[in-house]
């Protein structure tokens, strides 16, 4: 808000009139997300002499996509008009396909959510996931409440005394940083935490739990800047959607032409626009949005012509890109309970503490018996160079483990699903993290556009504020249409300007030609009104007539000498006057827009010279 100049100074009255405004008609959109909110509702009780902040407000809120988005018909067909007057770029965005669900599967706190939006546009219910979530010793037996509850506030003050290292840290020696599963197990040990096998079997599931919230394993977490988005971080419940998150996407792309099975190879962008060349196709447009995964610009798999800037190359290395896995199965019954949507299971090996350590039940949202196991951290490598069949098998055997001793059997699934995120070449990865050398920075300059204007950069690791989440990918998309819109406005306005510069240049030649110094067949001549010397230059025009022609003649000016003109009035012919005019004195004639200074300097003189 404050690069869009809202407000003429920051801080001071002004500015907090306008806060309130603002949150005001961000208020009366939220109250029916299903209308499209025009100035004039947003203007509605509030005082006149506000009139121009709730414009400033109002006009911010609307390009940036923080009001008036979405799924509601009202607002769909509103946006497939031009409410601003600029005509529309045509944008070719490259993606990496579908993934929600296998991928993105719980909307991670709904206050403010723009998917919790597009629910209630859509009608659908939310299902908050239930905070009961038992864990199981490797043996089946149920974690005793009372040391989960002690390892658990162990494992948080663990947390604060490196935010408290850090702080010092970062006070004394600039730009030190070190692994945070580093400095957690150098706390761990001097402070003896879950020193017996239970305790260290617990204190394991949270850490896994962590490396599952960051797809990265400890080791190669930023002490200094992992949880950098933490005060960004959306309250509220997390939730589930009925169907699945696919519904969004699928609701979204909507009416879109998309082109599948087509693998971009080359994103090349200039002055002139962008191509982008896939299977065998190339594909041309004013932008290119490319939202692929920070895997793949790891990869190198696309080829930017000119390469991308040094400074964005070093960001891309520098930020991290983790795993998680999943394990999807559908089986003939619900055999763990409808009264739980997650469980946790605990493993005695540390670098397995990963492997199917959390369980999340869908069975309320997904209209079956469907149970989704977790694989993070060191497992979810480990994980993707086991066959499906030997995955599925160890996670039957751990929920085999967990109910067969309360006398529960556990069928073999009707169906399942083993994700390979680090193997697929649309992804190598899953999403990204903080790694160690890095900071949040790195992710603004991902989202840095390149070519001045030509091609954009959005998806998760490009929001500094919400990175490794959906609603952040999605907040990414809104804040570079609005970036597009910039754009295509300036260049708009600059085409508009160069327009009416050369309609008037044509309009000012026409009236001069209307007296020409010397007229001979199609020729007309200017001379310089401040020289009589025959050397001194002329401005010559020829006029061209055609059926072809859209207009009625064709207009073209040469710069010659005021002698060269008169040579050619003496000649026989039109025809004998052009190869003259090229061979002899070798003038190629342009448009009116194509005059070099010299000639839009004698153009100035004649006009001055001329009686208004």
């Amino acid at each position: 808000e404050i690069e869009a100049n809202v407000v003429s100074r920051i801080g001071g009255q002004e500015q907090a009139n306008y806060i309130v405004v603002r949150n005001h008609i961000l208020a009366r959109w939220r109250s029916n997300v299903s209308v499209w909110l025009t100035r004039e509702h947003a203007l509605e009780s509030i005082r006149a002499e506000h009139k121009n902040l709730v414009n400033a407000a109002y006009n911010f809120l609307l390009e940036h996509g923080y009001i008036n988005f979405g799924l509601a018909p009202a607002v769909k067909e509103a946006k497939l008009k031009s409410f601003d007057g600029v005509e529309r770029a045509n944008v070719v965005i490259v993606g990496a396909g579908l993934s929600a669900d296998l991928g993105g599967s719980v909307l991670t706190g709904i206050n403010g959510n723009p998917l919790g939006v597009l629910a209630r546009q859509m009608g659908l219910p939310l299902h908050k996931v239930r905070d009961i979530c038992p864990l199981y010793l490797p043996d089946g037996k149920a974690v005793d409440a009372d040391v989960d509850s002690r390892i658990e506030v162990s494992f948080n003050k663990l947390l604060d005394r490196v935010c408290k290292l850090r702080h010092s840290m970062i006070e004394e020696v600039k730009s030190v940083d070190v692994p945070l599963g580093t400095a957690l197990e150098a706390f761990r040990s001097v402070y003896k935490v879950a020193e017996d096998s239970q305790e260290s079997m617990l204190l394991n599931w949270h850490l896994a739990n962590l490396e599952y919230a960051n797809a990265s394993l400890m080791a190669n977490l930023s002490m200094a800047y992992w949880d950098q988005d933490d005060p960004y971080e959306m309250g509220g419940d997390h939730c589930f959607i009925p169907g699945g998150n696919e519904r969004f996407v699928r609701a979204l792309a909507e009416d879109l032409p998309i082109f599948y099975g087509r693998t971009v190879q080359s994103i090349r962008y200039g002055i002139d626009g962008v191509r982008v060349y896939a299977g065998g196709q190339e594909f041309c447009g004013d932008m290119a949005l490319c939202t692929v995964p920070l895997g793949v610009l790891k990869k190198g798999s696309i080829e930017f012509v000119p390469e991308l800037p040094q400074r964005k190359k070093d960001a891309i290395q520098r930020l991290g890109f983790g795993l998680l896995n999943k394990v999807a199965m559908l089986f003939p019954y619900n055999f763990w309970g409808g009264e739980i949507d997650t469980f946790g299971h605990l493993t005695e090996d540390p670098s397995m503490r990963g492997e199917f350590f959390l369980f999340y039940s869908y069975s309320s949202v997904s209209g079956g018996p469907l149970l989704v196991a977790l694989v993070a951290g060191d497992a979810a490598i480990k994980f993707e160079l086991m066959s499906p069949v030997e995955s599925v098998k160890r996670v039957l055997n751990i929920l085999r483990g967990i109910f067969h001793p309360k006398g529960i059997v556990v069928p073999d699934p009707v169906q399942a699903v083993c994700t390979r995120w680090g193997k697929d070449r649309f992804t190598y990865g899953s999403y990204s993290h903080v790694a160690i050398g890095s900071s949040g920075d790195d992710y603004d300059i991902l989202a840095e556009s390149v070519g001045d204007g030509r091609v954009f950069f959005a998806g998760e690791a490009t929001n500094k504020q919400y990175p490794a989440t959906m609603h952040g990918a999605f907040l990414s998309g809104m804040r570079e249409a609005a970036n597009m819109l910039r754009v295509a406005r300036r260049r708009s306005l600059v085409l508009s300007d160069k327009v009416n510069n050369d309609l008037e240049k044509c309009d000012t030649l026409d009236k001069l030609f209307e007296n020409p110094d010397l007229t001979f067949g199609n020729f007309s001549a200017l001379f310089d009104p401040h020289s009589n010397d025959v050397g001194s230059h002329a401005l010559i025009r020829v006029k061209f007539h055609g059926d072809k022609l859209n207009s009625s003649h064709l207009c073209l000016y040469g710069l010659i000498t005021k002698k060269q003109a008169i040579q050619l009035s003496e000649m026989n012919g039109d025809g004998n006057r052009m190869n003259s005019l090229h061979r002899d004195f070798g003038v190629k004639l342009v448009g009116g827009k194509g005059l070099s200074n010299v000639a839009e300097l004698l153009i100035s003189r004649i006009k001055a010279a001329k009686p208004t």
